[in-house]
């Protein structure tokens, strides 16, 4: 139980890697909020598994790009558990687009979500880790230093992630906070499955250039995260680990 007695929120934990990284950690001991913005079913799911294996989890609705909807968020994790420690920033969105295509709407939403975000989660955080410190975990991608075409806002966004990553760690060291980031390559999930890149051809070509030879699963990527979240990574901050079977 390498979590026992903590409290972790994960952002956007309604399905996919959130999902799995709560629910792994609630099987470490930990006390769960699972944030989502719009899929309450799935939230709900996610905390029903964790009750029912014996642990506890909390399902609250907050858009991370709205600073009115954290403070709420991380109000209610206070009220239900007394504290935190640890910050998983995995809410994300992306969407496939030549450069002649993003529109203004799109770079908002998807630099809203993964960068302004994560700050604003992250100051939250800060203020109720206090004195004891904590962790906070963000999940970039390998195509932040591997990029793609199509994906030009989502790489970009996901490259200022790994960079926010190191200045946090370097700005909160002091106070006994470690910032780390999961690159995961590509992993089945939900939101994989809806654009295209699990179960086609671009499935099969990531998987050909993988040397572990498959798609990752979200427990894949919560496994790096309980260690990144427990005192077994304590000598470790502003580290990107890459979770992806290989594929760079």
């Amino acid at each position: 139980m390498k979590l026992q007695d903590k409290v972790a929120l994960v952002t956007g934990a309604s399905k996919g890697i959130g999902a799995g990284i709560a629910k792994a950690f609630a099987k470490e001991g930990a006390r769960v909020v699972i944030n989502y913005a719009t899929d309450k079913a799935g939230a709900e799911k996610v905390v029903a598994e964790i009750v029912g294996n014996g642990g506890s989890a909390l399902a609250v609705q907050c858009d991370v790009t709205k600073s009115e909807d954290v403070k709420r968020l991380f109000s209610e994790a206070a009220n239900a558990f007394g504290g935190l420690d640890i910050l998983v920033n995995n809410a994300g969105v992306f969407a496939f687009e030549p450069l002649e295509a993003v529109s203004e709407e799109s770079f908002h939403r998807q630099y809203n979500t993964h960068v302004l975000g994560n700050l604003m989660c992250s100051q939250e955080a800060v203020g109720m880790f206090g004195e004891r410190g904590g962790s906070i975990i963000n999940i970039s991608s390998t195509v932040s230093i591997n990029p793609m075409p199509g994906l030009i806002v989502y790489c970009s966004a996901k490259a200022a992630v790994d960079t926010f990553t190191k200045v946090l760690a370097k700005e909160l060291g002091p106070k006994n906070i470690r910032v780390n980031t999961i690159a995961p390559g590509v992993t089945d999930t939900e939101g994989n499955h809806t654009a295209g890149i699990i179960g086609g051809d671009l499935e099969k070509q990531m998987v050909s250039m993988t040397p572990l030879g498959r798609v990752g699963q979200p427990e894949d990527i919560a496994r790096v995260a309980v260690f990144l979240a427990s005192d077994d990574a304590r000598w470790v901050t502003g580290e990107r680990i890459t979770a992806s079977g290989g594929l760079l």
